[in-house]
């Protein structure tokens, strides 16, 4: 495997080094393992994998071989002249440029934002992981700061030394200096370097620029100022050099791999924030920011290469400036420099293997040197490292240290934003690790950690970098929450507001407000089967004994402020002692939301947030008034506009819509001075934006729960929102506008609720005027920009329905020209159809509330006047909305509803004909050409009803109450033309055939087959009908002269309808009056008959007729028994009010006026009887029947006069005298029993 010619891994593009550019490995040099990794497997098979993510170095070349004998104690003539095959090896070699990077690890994280905190565990430089790997076999000391992001460790070099020496300039460790010498070295003092280690560094740095052959002599050696300048924009390239080490500011595009974040200057942020907010700070204003103690060039990714190592099951992103070289039989190799007097240590022997593992070489080139005079080279394997001799190590042993260290780091390092410390003393056994944040906090001033603002920033990307993978985005919801909360927590608010507030949009963009009623614990799956997520017992799982001493029990006072100890570095080569705990760490799950509004108040608790970060940053206006946010800002909406009731909302609305028509040219009118394009403006108008949703979704929630004072609250708050976002928006989004169009669709919702849920009204205005102090704050906020009363006319709470109908009215109507003049109704189909079944209903409820005030006025008015101006007006109102309705539902195809207003246009008219009925004197009262005019215009708009619906089928209800009103209509009209017949204008037939056409048409659309709740009324109706009708010709028959064929055809239809209306009377069990007067009249009938009758046989067949009509009156006696039982049953009942008519259904004073009617014409007739069958007698006396007749006539004529005689008889006793003389007449005559 050492020996493969594919081992290299950065083999550059071709004319990379001719350009002089950043090389840039190709996808697949990065990807396939044969070019971009290669496979070591060690003595004890050990599993190393390196995928080279970034190289900036020059296409390798060979090596110079050095002639023996060759004194390295004398410079080449290139000597610390700038070497783009050396890199920074050759300028830091001896120490010329800054050591200590403290922030190299977050240059890393920077560029390859997508690999932390979820796939990576460690980022560091590769010295920092040697370091740390070679801890039980070192006697050297061990300072790294450790940062953790998810689950990935930022490990930095602490430079305990370098920093110390700083602190005395710039203050910034002053605590962490004060710590050290309490707690770890009490006299601590600066240590100098030997003479030796300067002279074993000027050694291997003029050696390897004697191997590069002197390419590099044509440069010159630049200047101490130079080489320390901290950031190198402004370097330029010759055509033949090449501009290595690599500048600071890097180019936009260095990374191959497509998924790496570019480090170009776009900000990191969602694509659905990118354009409206400028959250993150592009990468060369990163140095405005950290400006805390440390200067940009340690936030910067200057190692030569960026690797992806994986060794075993860990995952690290290794920074490497090791110069690589290569060619001919050695396609890549390690250089190093070694005395032959000093056999190679076991230090020295993992430095190698690490270094070529990290980098991906197979063999390592050894020059042996002796007091500098160069001896011979040898070629070792990498694999074969570890088995030098002298130097024999495990690479197991080295592979249990890493996975202990990362154990115990990942088990103990448990807060994010927190800056850990892993030190380990010179000489000592012990690893201690501290928690700097803690201590730091416990000193005046928290920020005084030159560590936060990188760290603060890395959380902030990698939230940023999760937010736009929208496809999984949701499982990390928790992560994403936690790294921004723990961003916001380290950032001081005066000094980084534009973080602070796009952190908190962030944090309120997580939420979503449009999520469907019915799932309101949809977040729960966020907690489950989530790596990201953790429960609260497994962040407080006790730490077993096997994973080690972590605690500090019985450890010496000194090291109570550590948080974890190793008591011995030879624990971490034993395997497994640290077991791998990766999921202990903080609690990441998603806060379960339980209802709506807990999860708006979320939202809006991080607008207000970002609000004040945005309004600390604007400059105060000497002329911006003065406001305490804890005092609510008094709103005097009205004017005198507002009083005029629907007419001073029209001036509002036309106001409105101008206002509106000025928005989509982009005026822009800011009282607080913002700078339209500025990170403020973009940051405030999505803020508002997101307060006015979360307004907008509590308020329907408020209305789902009928808290409709709560509600309008809210849609008054959305709306102010959003009255704000048009004063700032310099361009208004279609969306937006929809938001607008559908806030007023709500807010028209609420005041329609309100208006018809006026008993409530005190709470619901308690409601609306409560406030919370939070509410108060984005209030304030808002009102630095604008006035908040472009919506004041839709959001007011008043106490007149009228007002109250017109606002919901005129909310709709601006929802729909908003949607007409943005062209949203043709993107939005399904709003633009709800506006107008709104509107359409609105305009119905409008049109109902006048109509219904028509007739309440009609009612007060004394019969003889005229009808009004008033009421006139108030009918044209009332027909106005209904026409406006009609045309809303016609517009969107809506028959049904269409139908519903066509008929109650029919209800409107039949009120106006009402109005005209009683314009004259009663007695000489007649029906009037108005009222005909108007009840025809009814019957109109009834048909038009039923030819929207087309049939039943559409809506079977709808079309049952249309062909109800139009059967009452014709029914109303006929009964009026028969009572105040207009004798006056036309003639009796006519008016007769008018009234029997009318009923008849009334009959045809009165449904009695139909099994409905309705079904009753239509059989009642019916029977009337039909009663009706043969009253009329009952009484045409009486009046009609001459014409027999005439008298003949009224006979049948009178005797017809009266038999219809007996059959459809009996089918009534609460009519039994109705049922009595029926066949009362036809015994008339049957009198009037036989007046003409001449024959006593013909006379007897009539009379017999007749009486056979009263014995079927027995049933309507029966019902009249059964209701007067139970009125004699109600007043027992203590709970029940005495009432003066009991029975609803029962008129006393009709059943004993038509009792004794009843009571005559039996008598008459069984008198009448009597008469004719003696006489009958007398002439034929052989008949037996007519003889059981006549006794049985004269028993019960007997009875009847005496009990009609008996003045004392109860109503209930004479109805069962009755009952029981019938049933005997039934008998008798032999008659039906009924």
């Amino acid at each position: 495997m050492g020996d493969s010619k594919e081992a290299g891994a950065e083999a550059p593009p071709a004319g990379a080094a001719a350009r002089g550019s950043l090389s840039l490995l190709s996808q697949g040099e990065s990807e396939e393992p044969a070019q971009g990794s290669a496979l070591f497997l060690g003595g004890n098979e050990v599993k190393s994998t390196a995928v080279v993510k970034y190289s900036s170095a020059p296409p390798r070349t060979a090596f110079a071989r050095l002639e023996e004998k060759t004194d390295l104690k004398l410079p080449p003539a290139n000597w610390l002249r700038e070497s783009a095959k050396l890199g920074p090896a050759g300028t830091t070699i001896l120490g010329n440029s800054k050591k200590s990077k403290p922030f190299s690890s977050f240059g890393m994280a920077y560029d390859f934002i997508d690999s932390v905190g979820n796939d990576v565990d460690v980022v560091s430089d590769s010295e920092n992981i040697k370091k740390l790997l070679k801890i039980p076999y070192s006697k050297s000391h061990v300072s790294m700061a450790v940062h953790r992001v998810g689950r990935t460790l930022l490990l930095d070099e602490l430079d305990i030394q370098e920093l110390f020496m700083r602190s005395s300039q710039t203050g910034d460790w002053t605590w962490l200096k004060e710590f050290y010498q309490r707690l770890i070295d009490q006299k601590w003092q600066r240590k100098k370097k030997s003479k030796e280690h300067w002279y074993q560094k000027a050694i291997l740095s003029k050696f390897l620029y004697y191997s590069i052959n002197g390419d590099g002599a044509a440069q010159p050696v630049p200047s101490a100022a130079e080489q320390q300048e901290p950031s190198g924009s402004g370097q330029t390239n010759d055509s033949d050099g090449a501009s290595w080490p690599a500048p600071f500011e890097m180019p936009s595009s260095v990374s191959e791999d497509p998924s790496a974040s570019s480090q170009g200057s776009e900000p990191l942020e969602p694509s659905y924030i990118v354009g409206h907010v400028a959250s993150a700070p592009k990468e060369q204003n990163l140095t405005t920011l950290f400006n805390d103690g440390e200067n940009s060039q340690g936030l910067k990714n200057d190692f030569v290469r960026n690797i992806l190592w994986t060794f075993e099951d860990i995952h690290m992103l290794v920074g490497s400036n090791m110069p690589i070289f290569g060619g001919g039989r050695y396609p890549a190799v390690s250089l190093r420099l070694r005395d032959n007097n000093k056999p190679i240590n076991v230090l020295t022997g993992i430095d190698y293997w690490l270094d070529n593992l990290i980098c991906n070489v197979p063999e390592l080139v050894m020059c042996f040197h002796v007091n500098g005079i160069v001896q011979k080279y040898e070629m070792i394997k990498t694999e074969e490292i570890p088995n030098l001799e002298n130097s024999n190590f495990s690479t197991k042993v080295i592979k249990d240290i890493a996975q202990n260290i990362l154990s115990f780091l990942k088990s103990n390092c448990t807060k994010e934003g927190h800056t850990y410390w892993l030190f380990k003393a010179s000489g000592s056994d012990i690893v201690k690790l501290y928690d700097l944040t803690t201590l730091c906090e416990e000193t005046e001033d928290k920020y005084q950690n030159p560590f936060t603002m990188p760290v603060a920033i890395l959380l902030y990307k990698v939230a940023c970098n999760m937010m736009m993978k929208k496809n999984q985005n949701k499982k990390h919801y928790g992560t994403i929450r936690t790294l921004l909360l723990n961003c916001v927590k380290l950032l001081d608010k005066s000094r980084h507001p534009q973080i602070i507030a796009s952190a908190n949009y962030m944090l309120s963009e997580l939420f979503q407000l449009d999520e469907p009623k019915k799932e309101e614990s949809s977040e729960s799956p966020l907690n489950e089967n989530s790596d990201e997520s953790y429960s609260e017992e497994e962040e407080e799982t006790p730490d077993s004994d096997e994973n080690g001493p972590y605690g500090s029990s019985a450890d010496p006072p000194d090291d109570n402020k550590a948080v974890a100890i190793i008591k011995s570095v030879g624990e971490l080569s034993v395997p497994e002692k640290y077991k791998s705990i990766h999921q202990i760490r903080p609690s990441c799950a998603f806060p379960v939301c339980h209802d709506t509004e807990e999860r708006c108040r979320l939202v809006l608790s991080y607008v207000l947030e970002g609000l004040k970060s945005v309004d600390s940053s604007i400059k105060k206006e000497s002329d911006l008034p003065a406001a305490d946010p804890n005092t609510p800002i008094p709103l005097k909406y009205e004017d005198e506009s507002t009083r005029g009731g629907p007419e001073g909302l029209e001036k509002q609305m036309a106001l409105f819509l101008d206002k509106m028509g000025s928005l989509q040219k982009g005026n822009y009118s800011s009282q607080s001075g913002m700078i339209p394009g500025s990170w403020q403006h973009k940051m405030k108008l999505q803020l508002i934006l997101k307060s006015s949703k979360a307004y907008y979704v509590l308020s329907d929630a408020a209305m789902s729960l009928q808290k409709y004072g709560r509600a309008l609250r809210y849609i008054k708050l959305a709306l102010q929102s959003h009255d704000t976002y048009c004063c700032l928006c310099t361009n208004m989004l279609s969306e937006v506008l929809l938001f607008l169009s559908q806030y007023l669709t709500l807010c028209g919702d609420i005041q329609l609720m309100l208006a018809q849920n006026a008993n409530n009204r005190a709470a619901h205005l308690e409601e609306f005027n409560y406030q919370t102090k939070e509410d108060q704050e984005i209030l304030h906020s808002l009102h630095r920009e604008s006035s908040c009363q472009g919506f004041a006319w839709a959001t007011d709470l008043s106490t007149d329905l009228e007002s109250q109908l017109s606002v919901s009215c005129k909310c709709y109507e601006a929802a729909n020209e908003i949607l007409q003049f943005s062209d949203l109704k043709n993107q939005n189909p399904e709003h633009y159809v709800q506006v107008l079944k709104r509107m359409g209903n609105i305009r119905n409820e409008i049109g109902v509330f006048y109509m219904n005030q028509a007739a309440a006025l009609q009612s007060e008015r004394v019969v003889s006047k005229s009808v009004s101006t008033a009421e006139q007006q108030l009918w044209k109102k009332s027909f106005s909305c209904f026409e406006k309705g009609i045309h809303n539902f016609e517009s969107i195809d809506d028959a049904t509803n269409a139908a519903l207003l066509l008929c109650n246009t029919g209800r409107l008219m039949r009120i106006c004909a009402q109005a005209h009925c009683g314009t004259g004197d009663e007695l000489k009262r007649e029906f009037s050409p108005e009222e005909g005019m108007y009840y025809n215009k009814a019957v109109d708009y009834y048909l038009k009803a039923l030819r929207s619906l087309g049939t039943r089928d559409i809506h079977p209800a709808v079309w049952d109450s249309v062909n109800w009103e139009l059967s009452t209509t014709y029914f109303t009209m006929a009964t009026l033309q028969q009572d105040y017949a207009p004798l006056s204008r036309k003639a009796q037939e006519q008016i007769e055939k008018e009234v029997s056409e009318a009923m008849m048409k009334s009959l045809k659309y009165c449904d009695v087959d139909s099994v409905s709740a309705r079904q009753p009324l239509c059989q009642y109706r019916a029977a009337t009908i039909h009663h009706r009708l043969a009253s009329m010709y009952h009484s045409c028959l009486r009046n009609q002269v001459g014409d027999e064929h005439l008298r003949k055809q009224h006979r049948v239809l009178a005797d017809l309808h009266y038999s219809k209306a007996v059959k459809l009377f009996q089918l009534l069990k609460d009519a039994p009056c109705e049922l009595l007067r029926v066949q009362l009249e036809r015994v008339a009938f049957a009198e009037f008959q036989m007046t003409s009758q001449n024959s006593n046989v013909g006379k007897l067949k009539t009379l017999s007729g007749a009486l056979d009509i009263m014995v079927r009156t027995k049933h309507a006696f029966q019902l009249i028994g059964r209701e007067l039982v139970g009125e004699l049953g109600q007043p027992k009942s203590e709970e029940a009010p005495p009432a003066a008519d009991p029975s609803p259904s029962l008129n006393r004073e009709e059943v004993i006026k038509l009792l004794s009617i009843f009571e005559s014409r039996l008598s008459f007739l069984l008198l009448q009887s009597i008469k004719l069958l003696s006489s009958t007698k007398k002439k034929t006396s052989n008949n037996g029947e007519d003889d059981v007749a006549l006794k049985t006539n004269k028993q019960i004529y007997s009875q009847l006069l005496r009990a009609t005689a008996n003045r004392n008889t109860t109503l209930s006793e004479r109805i069962d005298v009755l009952t029981r003389l019938l049933d005997q007449l039934a008998r008798g005559s032999g008659g039906p029993g009924q």
